[in-house]
């Protein structure tokens, strides 16, 4: 196992969070370099049982030897049909880290940092996924690609950036993150360099991996396979992500729309158990750079579907 795979941001605080029960069955659906897969199983007894989904092959390679523990190579949106394949009905708790492992971003061949010049423009999780960040920039409208830096990266200068792609790719092809990167940083004040164009990678790799439609799918799942009691533990990464999981914990739907019962009280599966979003520590931060935009919110099943 590589040891630097990826090192989970507020372990600590998610492990309390999920509330462990020894004998009980829990989802890890961001597993990852395996850190907070681990420390559930270490809070396991011999009747428990941990699931943990990543769509990525390459993180089997950190798969755990233990009869507790079984690794699923999916991406979570089809967390129920797995959950069956395996003979499980209900978990008692899940848990999500969204943000990208520092494997993925450290491999120039992957494509998900703008800090490699040469490296291909590729963003995919799952490595045999059809749609590429190269596909996106030589085949999408300029109408899609600034919807795609509007929506995923909450870019001001979308509609500029599409145009910019447009006209380059009329005569020379967007393939490496350094041809991107010589056409989007006329666009890029300097001031903000290296935040925009995180937005701008931000905004590929959502659009590649399909990632708020996934964890919509994820989140509306969780409502039919928790067990009362159980909890969901979701590590968000930025505002798109925890703004749906803030409403998503209000109201029970991922629409965000609330529904009220004869006395005006808010119908909702879920119970917040933090009231405040929790972010890490000064600490933490400073051995976990990458972990600093982190924030984990914890809700608990409060009555069956």
């Amino acid at each position: 196992m590589t040891t630097t795979y990826h090192t989970p941001a507020l372990l600590n605080e998610t492990i309390s969070g999920l509330d462990i029960n020894p004998d009980g069955i829990y989802v890890d659906v961001t597993f990852g370099g395996g850190g907070h897969s681990r420390a559930i199983l270490s809070r396991l007894g011999a009747g428990g049982r941990l699931l943990s989904f990543d769509q990525d092959i390459e993180a089997r390679e950190n798969s755990i030897d233990d009869n507790r523990f079984t690794f699923v190579h999916s991406n979570f949106a089809f967390l129920k049909n797995f959950l069956r394949y395996y003979g499980v009905q209900k978990v008692d708790g899940i848990l999500a880290d969204l943000g990208v492992s520092s494997h993925h971003f450290d491999d120039p061949s992957r494509g998900f940092s703008f800090r490699y010049d040469d490296g291909l423009l590729d963003m995919r999780m799952n490595k045999s996924g059809s749609l590429d960040a190269r596909k996106v920039l030589s085949d999408y409208s300029e109408e899609q690609l600034a919807d795609v830096f509007y929506l995923y990266g909450e870019l001001r200068q979308a509609r500029r950036i599409a145009h910019s792609i447009m006209a380059t790719r009329d005569s020379k092809p967007v393939n490496t993150i350094g041809d991107l990167l010589a056409v989007v940083r006329p666009h890029i004040r300097l001031s903000q360099e290296k935040k925009e164009l995180a937005q701008v990678f931000q905004a590929l790799r959502i659009e590649v991996n399909g990632e708020m439609t996934a964890l919509k799918s994820l989140l509306s799942q969780c409502v039919e396979v928790l067990n009362p009691g159980g909890r969901l533990a979701v590590i968000t990464y930025h505002s798109l992500e925890d703004r749906l999981v803030k409403n998503f914990i209000r109201s029970g739907n991922v629409d965000g729309k609330i529904e009220k019962d004869f006395y005006g009280r808010i119908i909702t599966p879920f119970k917040a158990v933090n009231s405040k979003v929790i972010v890490p520590g000064g600490d933490e931060v400073e051995q976990n750079p990458r972990s600093r935009s982190a924030k984990l919110r914890i809700a608990e099943r409060i009555y069956d579907a």
